[in-house]
C-alpha cells in the first residue's frame, strides 16, 4: 500500500483502483496454499491437507481466476488509469538504492523465509507440522532482536480474538451444535455429495462476505470433519475444497469480508481516500460471482464429474 500510494502520488491519478485490485488479488492468490489465507490454515489442519495438497488441487484454478477478474478491472478502471509520459518516465527512474535501512536483518529474514517455505513444501517428507516450520523461524530471527520491541508490535487483540472464537467453537462442537448442523446438511442435500458440495461453495461465498471468513471457516470445519466421519474421507473431499474456495474467495464479496480488505480500507481513510462500503460492493460482488463460477466448473468437473 505504502508504494501504491507514493507511486499514485507521483502519478497524480486516483489510487483507488490500485487498491481495490489489490484487495481481490490478495483474496484470490492467498487460496491457492495452505497459508495464503487464514481459513486456508484452518481447513487443512482440520483436514489434515499438506502445502503441497493445497498448491496441486487449487493454483491451477485460482491462476485462472486471478487472469479473468485482473482483466474485468482493468477494463472497468480503464478510464481512470491515464496519466502523461513524463510523469511515467520520472517513476521509471526513482532511485531504491536506499531502501533497505538494514541489510544484515533482511539477509537473515530472506534467509528463514526461504527456509520456513522449504519446511512446508517437505511436510508430506519430513511430517514437521507447518506450525513448527513458521513457530521455528520467527524464533530464530528473535534472536538478534530485542523481545520487548518485537513484543509491542504484536497485535494481540486480534490473537486474543482467535483464542476466544475457537473456544466458543470448541464449545458449540462439545454440546453437539457441529453434528446437527453436519446432520442438517446431509438431510437438506438427501446424502448428495454433488449437492453438499454446491451449497458449501456458494454459501461460503456468500456468507464469509457478510460475516468475515475467518470465523465462518472455524464454525464449519469441524461440520465438515462430522460428515467425513459419517459419510467417509472420499465423500468430504471435494466438501474442503469448497469450502477454501468458496470461504477465501467470498471474502473479496463485501469490504469487511477478509482481513486484508480492512486492512486496505482503513489504511486508504488514514490517507483520504475513502472506500465506500456501496462503492466497494459493485467490485467485490462482481469478482466473488465470477470467482464461484469458474469454481463450480473446476469442482464439477474435478471431483464430481
Amino acid at each position: 500500500m505504502p508504494v501504491t500510494f507514493a507511486i499514485a502520488e507521483k502519478l497524480e491519478i486516483n489510487p483507488l483502483p490500485f487498491l481495490i485490485t489489490e484487495i481481490l488479488a490478495s483474496n484470490i492468490g492467498g487460496t491457492s496454499t495452505l497459508i495464503g489465507d487464514p481459513p486456508n490454515i484452518i481447513i487443512g489442519s482440520a483436514a489434515n491437507l499438506s502445502f503441497m495438497d493445497f498448491i496441486s488441487e487449487l493454483t491451477g484454478i485460482v491462476a485462472i481466476i486471478l487472469i479473468v477478474v485482473i482483466a474485468i478491472m482493468t477494463f472497468w478502471f480503464r478510464k481512470q488509469l491515464k496519466t502523461t509520459p513524463d510523469k511515467m518516465q520520472l517513476i521509471a527512474q526513482l532511485d531504491n538504492s536506499n531502501t533497505i535501512k538494514d541489510k544484515g536483518l533482511m539477509i537473515r529474514s530472506l534467509i528463514v523465509l526461504f527456509l520456513v517455505i522449504l519446511g512446508f513444501i517437505t511436510h508430506d517428507v519430513t511430517h514437521i507440522q507447518t506450525s513448527v516450520c513458521a513457530m521455528a523461524g520467527a524464533s530464530f530471527l528473535l534472536l538478534f532482536e530485542k523481545p520487548n520491541d518485537i513484543l509491542n508490535d504484536v497485535e494481540w487483540s486480534t490473537i486474543f480474538f482467535f483464542i476466544g472464537l475457537f473456544i466458543i467453537i470448541g464449545g458449540f462442537e462439545k454440546a453437539g451444535g457441529i453434528e446437527l448442523m453436519a446432520k442438517w446438511l446431509i438431510d437438506v442435500t438427501h446424502g448428495s455429495q454433488t449437492l453438499a458440495s454446491m451449497a458449501i461453495l456458494w454459501g461460503s461465498g456468500i456468507l464469509s462476505g457478510i460475516i468475515d471468513n475467518m470465523p465462518y471457516t472455524a464454525t464449519m470445519a469441524p461440520m465438515i470433519t462430522n460428515i467425513a466421519s459419517v459419510k467417509g474421507a472420499v465423500f468430504a473431499e471435494p466438501l474442503w475444497w469448497c469450502l477454501s474456495l468458496g470461504a477465501c474467495l467470498g471474502g473479496n464479496m463485501t469490504i469487511i469480508g477478509a482481513a486484508a480488505n480492512v486492512i486496505v480500507s482503513e489504511t486508504a481513510a488514514a490517507k483520504g481516500h475513502k472506500i465506500l462500503f456501496m462503492e466497494y460492493l459493485k467490485y467485490g460482488i462482481t469478482a466473488m460471482l465470477v470467482s464461484l463460477a469458474l469454481s463450480t466448473v473446476y469442482v464439477w468437473f474435478r471431483f464430481l464429474n
